[in-house]
């Protein structure tokens, strides 16, 4: 039997060996000395006996054995040497009583290299066996900026505090995502009842992403697992039955997919000019009356962005009185949302607008289970392939606040305040500073963050003495404050100069259209699998900026030649050459930042005063919002 079990093993090999020649690779095992750092850029760290994953360990240590086995670690050499005796052996007393020897072996970059023992791991591999014990060397390089290098000293960090092996990343932060996700704090070291249970679901998960293909995907079970669980939640999945894990990553497979892209993202920047053929617009379809949910966290009355979306809702009934209804729902939490989207759907709702970026977990949850349902979530820079995205550039209008603000400052001096450090907040403080800076060269602006701890906002504005003061976008119903948008402090008194606009109705209507034209379908191209994320400016008339009368002739004609440009695409705020705090950040003067490089922005423009917070700088509001949508800095 022995005998029968070594000339598959090494049918096997020949296969492997054959397949690796005819791809231009070395065919057979990896030799850990022909890669390893040099002397002086790593040391050794003794792990002791570990529990050593079959499948990550790739080669031996020293080139001694390495042509003895193919890359698949199934022997090459013939049945009737010295070598495939002492495998038969192996191989009988592994069926008859188990192989208990541990193997000593050395561990890098979470790959495994077998100083002794090649030939039990061979027929280990061969049997299917899941890991063997062995005593481990960790092999730890010298910090880099390489990113495998970073991941690697992440993993290693995670590794204090959780001794898992078996899960690797492709990504930057996932170990401490992984952390997070299962509710322990960075650091804190897991239980071995933890240990046991993330085990087996991972076994689990792994079995079916497996068989379903997903070894065939450019991403590593981790990676999947990982989005998985972020998105379901850890211990919902980990309750699910066996079948209801199968259909859950059936469905959720175009995410899996949306991994390996490289550019995840694709944006929408003006609303598509596609028409429907003319042959469909003939033939008779059934077009059931659209039904809108508009879902915001606070209320109308209580947050100028829900009052900003809620104009945009009324527009739509006015614009669609007889082929559209809406519904609103108010007081949203990350806690209750996936009820009221439910709800929403149930209601007849055949499309939903989830409007901040804390509900995007819902909306994707929800969208995966009902497919027929049109779910978009006001969010910007997010990657899922199940709902579309939507939002406007911002930046554009306040480029054109800094302008007006950077003329009417008469001590040069402006404060800028801020809410969240997230995807496009960013950009906006910086359009702002270069339009300021674009009409007096020798204008500051003083950055102040309203969602920071401990800051008394109103004495930091006193302190600095800023004459132009931009505030939040809009007022709000239930508030008679004149503090928001562009305003002048003269002697304690405000007075208003100028507010930057979204039309979310104008945004919405043209949406709503070309799903009543059948344009809808035109974005989302099968071929790829993309999410799409609308991001629409004043040329797609969704963003504008209104001034008052008192404005200057001048400034207001300067103001308006600018709007122009910017709405017919002729001039981007992030053109020309561009200098940050800490130096240049684009010397080209015939360039223009990528769409991409402007949402991710993570510097702040040399005439800003002030800096991006961390995360436990801000307030527990902040909390969501950061986390689905936080700069990294």
């Amino acid at each position: 039997m022995g005998k029968e079990d070594y000339l598959k093993a090494y049918k096997s090999g020949k296969r492997d060996y054959q397949a690796r020649m005819l791809r231009g690779e070395k065919p057979t095992l990896l030799v850990l000395d022909d890669f390893m750092p040099e002397k002086g850029c790593y040391h050794e760290a003794p792990l002791g006996m570990v529990q050593v994953p079959i499948a990550q360990i790739v080669g031996t240590k020293t080139v001694g054995r390495s042509s003895s086995f193919a890359g698949n670690f199934m022997p090459i050499l013939r049945e009737d040497t010295e070598f495939a005796m002492k495998w038969i052996n192996l191989s009988n007393s592994q069926r008859d009583e188990g192989i208990r020897d541990p193997i000593k072996v050395y561990e890098y970059m979470n790959k495994f290299y077998v100083e002794e023992g090649n030939k039990r791991v061979s027929v280990m591999k061969y049997y299917g066996a899941v890991s063997i014990p062995g005593n481990v060397i960790r092999i730890v390089p010298k910090r880099s900026e390489e990113k495998e290098n970073k991941i690697y000293y992440e993993f290693m960090e995670f590794y204090q505090a959780a001794p898992i092996n078996y899960i690797w990343f492709t990504q930057e932060g996932s170990f401490a995502k992984l952390q997070e996700i299962v509710g322990k704090k960075p650091g804190e070291v897991w239980t071995e009842d933890e240990l046991l249970k993330f085990s087996a679901l991972y076994t689990r998960f792994c079995a079916e992403y497996e068989a379903k293909g997903g070894n065939k995907l450019e991403i590593t079970p981790g990676d999947a697992f990982l989005a998985f669980v972020s998105l379901h939640g850890y211990d919902a999945v980990d309750e699910k039955t066996t079948n209801e894990l199968r259909a859950l990553m059936s469905k959720s497979w175009e995410e899996f997919e949306l991994l390996q892209e490289d550019e995840e993202i694709e944006l929408k920047m003006k609303p598509s000019n596609e028409k429907k053929p003319l042959f469909s617009i003939l033939l008779p379809l059934s077009s059931p009356k659209l039904k809108a949910a508009f879902i915001y966290e606070k209320t109308p009355g209580t947050s100028a962005w829900a009052y900003a979306h809620e104009l945009g809702r009324l527009y739509l009934e006015q614009t669609f009185p007889e082929e559209l209804s809406t519904v609103a729902y108010e007081n949203g939490t990350e806690e209750n949302v996936e009820e009221l989207i439910n709800d929403a759907i149930k209601s007849g709702c055949n499309i939903i607008f989830t409007t901040t970026p804390p509900f995007v977990q819902a909306s994707v949850k929800a969208a995966i289970s009902n497919p027929d349902v049109r779910i978009l979530n006001c969010s910007l820079n997010t990657s899922h392939r199940y709902i579309r995205t939507y939002y406007s550039r911002m930046h554009e209008a306040k480029f054109l606040m800094g302008a007006i603000a950077g003329a009417m400052a008469e001590n040069n001096k402006l404060t800028y305040i801020a809410d969240y450090p997230i995807f496009g907040s960013i950009a906006n403080i910086n359009a702002f500073a270069l339009g300021a800076k674009m009409i007096n060269p020798r204008a500051k602006v003083y950055l102040e963050w309203s969602t920071m701890k401990e800051v008394d906002l109103e004495e930091k504005i006193r302190e600095t003495g800023a004459s132009c003061i931009s505030g939040r976008d809009m007022v709000i119903p239930e508030e008679g404050s004149r503090f928001f948008g562009i305003y002048h402090m003269e002697g304690g008194h405000s007075r208003n100069l100028a507010m930057p606009l979204y039309h979310w109705g104008k945004f919405y209507e043209q949406l709503i259209r070309t799903i009543m034209d059948g344009t809808w379908k035109y974005d989302d191209d099968s071929a790829t699998t993309k999410a799409i994320n609308y991001w629409w400016g004043m040329s797609a008339g969704v963003i504008d900026v209104v001034w008052s009368r008192r404005l200057p002739i001048g400034t207001r004609r300067l103001v308006e030649l600018l709007k122009a440009t910017i709405s017919s695409e002729a001039f981007n705020p992030f053109s020309g050459i561009l200098y940050s705090q800490t130096g240049l950040i684009q010397e080209d003067p015939a360039c223009s930042m990528l769409p991409e490089d402007i949402m991710t922005m993570d510097w702040l423009a040399e005439n800003v005063i002030g800096s991006i917070p961390k995360k436990e700088e801000l307030k527990a509001q902040a909390e969501p919002v950061v986390k689905q949508q936080g700069i990294k800095n």
